[in-house]
């Protein structure tokens, strides 16, 4: 009679479910935060009414994915907030080189407690919420704020102005604020990539006679430039989504118009006035949109680079 062996689990198999299980966490909160919320999508086909079950409203198929181009009213809205979703994001997108900049020159600071310094100051606003971030620019920036003083009494201004009521130049502001607040944060990606290139290459160019800027050129930006490719294929994915806390704080009256973006216009459409199925239907396609520029940016990357990000 022929005799089974058990077969014995590899240390490696065991290694890698207890990989698993430290995972599993992570895995149920994604799960139980990305993908359940999905189901709410269904909303999108109902005419819902706050209160009511959803499947004892009206079903109305693509009724509200196609308002936006059917309404008058809605579709100038829609491409109002969809220019300003864009060009945020576009300005967002050009200056996605700048933290690469940042952390390349901070490494070139030669005395180390300085370098923590700025970094550290750099890297606090982004632990700021937006809340008190503006709290910080109303002093500053309000008629009676720090700013509207210092001209006033140099005699810049003989009125003060209140710049965060002004709405010229609203983009180019809210790029200012994001830079302020995320600059030394997005540094930190490129600094880890600075400090895994081998030493014994800039000691190799140091002998041959290159000066500091030229090990920059040669040597840390060609090593930082995957990296760089894979954020900006990332942010592709991300250019029609831009957050509504930042544009939720500074927008008022007088700056509505040009800083309401897409989430904000979601937000004002399903929470202040109660179109819950409209702004489902929007953040759908949103999502949906997402995915596809993800997937179309990184094929590009495959395409162009020879390798892609996932």
């Amino acid at each position: 009679m022929a005799t089974t062996t058990k077969k014995k689990s590899s240390p490696r198999d065991k290694a890698g479910f207890r990989l698993f299980l430290l995972s599993l966490p992570f895995l149920i909160g994604i799960l139980i935060f990305s993908y359940l919320p999905l189901t709410g999508w269904i909303y999108s086909f109902f005419d819902y009414k706050p209160g009511k079950n959803v499947f004892d409203c009206t079903f109305v198929g693509w009724k509200w994915f196609i308002a936006p181009f059917n309404n008058p009213v809605l579709r100038d809205q829609f491409f109002r907030v969809m220019a300003n979703t864009l060009g945020i994001n576009l300005l967002y997108m050009a200056t996605m080189i700048l933290p690469m900049f940042f952390a390349m020159f901070l490494m070139e600071i030669p005395w180390k407690g300085y370098r923590k310094l700025v970094q550290t100051l750099t890297t606090i606003p982004n632990f700021i919420s937006w809340v008190l971030a503006y709290a910080a620019f109303f002093s500053l920036l309000s008629t009676e704020g720090l700013v509207n003083n210092i001209l006033t009494d140099i005699g810049s201004l003989t009125t003060p102005v209140n710049f965060l009521t002004e709405n010229s130049h609203m983009w180019l502001k809210m790029l200012g604020y994001h830079l302020w607040k995320g600059l030394g944060w997005g540094a930190i990606i490129y600094i880890s990539a600075i400090t895994s290139i081998d030493s014994e290459i800039y000691e190799a160019a140091s002998i041959d006679g290159a000066k500091r800027f030229q090990k920059m050129w040669h040597i840390t930006m060609p090593h930082l430039i995957p990296t760089f490719f894979v954020m900006f294929v990332l942010q592709i994915g991300n250019i029609i989504n831009n957050g509504i806390d930042q544009y939720l704080v500074f927008s008022n009256a007088m700056t509505q118009d040009a800083i309401e973006v897409l989430d904000l216009y979601v937000y004002r459409y399903g929470l202040q006035q109660g179109n819950i199925s409209y702004a489902t239907a929007v953040g759908m396609w949103k999502s949906v949109v997402s995915v596809l520029l993800v997937m179309l940016a990184n094929s590009l990357s495959k395409k162009i680079r020879g390798s892609s990000i996932f």
